[in-house]
């Protein structure tokens, strides 16, 4: 049994916003998944949905299987419960979800004490180790916030997710704020930890370079739904999908000139979730949309070993196989080489 299995899951936000559409997931234990799309894609909407932490007035149908137990069904002592201790998130800007006004040591000991009923003492303990353990000296626990780095905070952030020893974690862009050498310190200890104590780990980002480094497999997401998935570093220099092709491009590659001079993207933004195209959700932006896209939206389906993409190009599909190929393909928008997503 897999540890999370994530079954046609919906959330719609109060209005009608659908931020998330119909996403399937599931993850192993000591397996890394990374989940990459332009910001209002809903990846931040799906973290969040696995720990029901949406705000009130949310809608959400499907489930979310944790070890088999369906999040969206627990009764809230039970998501209390498994939230820590069974699954932990570490989210972007650590300066926002740390408190201003305690000692990061005492937000590092509260859910020891509340999970593990361990004694004050024990909680002291546990937390000097997990300030070790993720690079900081112990003595830092007496440490305010505002007396670290960012660097050193978002350490912290990493040390309370670990804190109960939680089976999944997921990392809703971690690295995002720092420099990037500090972001390459934060990204190496978070991979190994998670390697070290066999935790499933999702990792948020933009970046498709930073999680092909990262993760084993990758998922793209677009208006709310998985566009592309498969192993991380085939989507990342092959994907299957247009837009998986252009997050992968809109990034310089090192050693690679014509990247560095001429980067592709895309014009324009994803779509108001309240307001999504028909057919698929893509197609406006698309540099090879065919005429049926408009009209017909395309499921996952298989576009190699182990790897699955939503678009009429994929083999299989029934409308032409390639790219290029097809009666009413669109010329590629000479912006869409010019601009990034």
């Amino acid at each position: 049994m897999s540890l999370l299995e994530v079954r046609e899951l919906e959330v719609a936000y109060p209005g009608g916003a659908a931020a998330v559409r119909g996403v399937d997931l599931s993850l192993a234990a000591g397996e890394k998944l990374g989940i990459a799309g332009e910001s209002g894609c809903g990846k931040s909407t799906l973290a969040l949905a696995l720990l029901r932490l949406l705000p009130a007035g949310t809608r959400t149908g499907g489930r979310i299987l944790l070890d088999g137990e369906d999040v969206l069904t627990m009764k809230w002592g039970r998501v209390r419960a498994v939230r820590w201790a069974g699954a932990s998130i570490v989210f972007q800007g650590a300066m926002h979800s740390l408190n201003a006004v305690h000692r990061v040591g005492d937000q590092i000991a509260e859910p020891i004490l509340l999970h593990h009923k361990a004694t004050p003492a024990g909680a002291r303990k546990r937390t000097g180790e997990l300030l070790e353990q993720v690079g900081l000296p112990a003595a830092r626990a007496d440490a305010y916030p505002h007396e670290l780095s960012g660097g050193q905070r978002q350490r912290v952030m990493i040390a309370m997710a670990l804190a109960c020893d939680p089976r999944l974690i997921v990392a809703d862009e971690p690295t995002t704020a720092l420099d990037v050498m500090i972001q390459a310190q934060i990204l190496r200890l978070i991979e190994e930890l998670v390697s070290e104590q066999e935790t499933g780990l999702i990792m948020i980002s933009h970046d498709l370079a930073v999680l092909a480094d990262t993760c084993d497999r990758l998922a793209v997401m677009y208006a709310g739904r998985i566009v592309e998935e498969g192993p991380a570093r085939q989507v990342y220099d092959d994907a299957r999908h247009p837009y998986g092709r252009a997050l992968s491009e809109a990034f310089p590659r090192i050693g690679d000139p014509a990247s560095r001079f001429a980067p592709h993207g895309l014009p324009g933004d994803p779509p108001d979730p309240a307001a999504v195209p028909s057919g698929c959700a893509f197609h406006p932006r698309c540099p090879v949309a065919l005429d049926v896209c408009a009209t017909r939206d395309q499921p996952l389906r298989a576009a190699g070993p182990e790897r699955r993409a939503a678009c009429v190009h994929v083999e299989g599909a029934g409308f032409g196989g390639t790219p290029a190929a097809g009666a009413g393909a669109r010329a590629p928008d000479a912006e869409a080489r010019s601009s990034t997503p």
